[in-house]
């Protein structure tokens, strides 16, 4: 088995661990993180309901994020994110990280999406 697929495999069991425990319900819904490397994704979900409430991305034109797989580009999508949720009526959230560990672009979009205003 190469490195990759040790990775992804690694990755995945611990994304399973976590999403046993985590559940987005109306109340606090689940932000949701998925990093590639050339871009960061999040999502608001409702589990309960199966419904996005809110999502970001380093895609988005109206971000206009010039490089999308760096941290700077992380702290953008939390503060967008953050203000779409806030606007949505979410002011608490549960932060599913998506089995990455808690560090570089997933620690700056979760701090940037603390000082926007979501709490977590």
């Amino acid at each position: 088995m190469d490195i990759c697929t040790q990775k992804r495999t690694r990755r995945s069991r611990r994304r399973k661990g976590i999403k046993k425990t985590l559940r987005g319900t109306p109340m606090r819904p689940r932000l949701a993180v998925f990093r590639s490397p050339r871009h960061i994704y999040v999502q608001v979900i409702d589990d309960l309901a199966g419904r996005t409430l809110a999502a970001a991305s380093s895609l988005d034109a109206d971000l206009a994020v010039k490089v999308g797989g760096n941290a700077d580009a992380a702290v953008v999508v939390g503060r967008a994110v953050a203000e779409r949720a806030i606007k949505a009526g979410v002011g608490q959230v549960v932060f599913d990280r998506g089995g990455y560990r808690y560090h570089g672009r997933i620690k700056a979009l979760a701090d940037a999406a603390r000082a926007a205003g979501l709490s977590f």
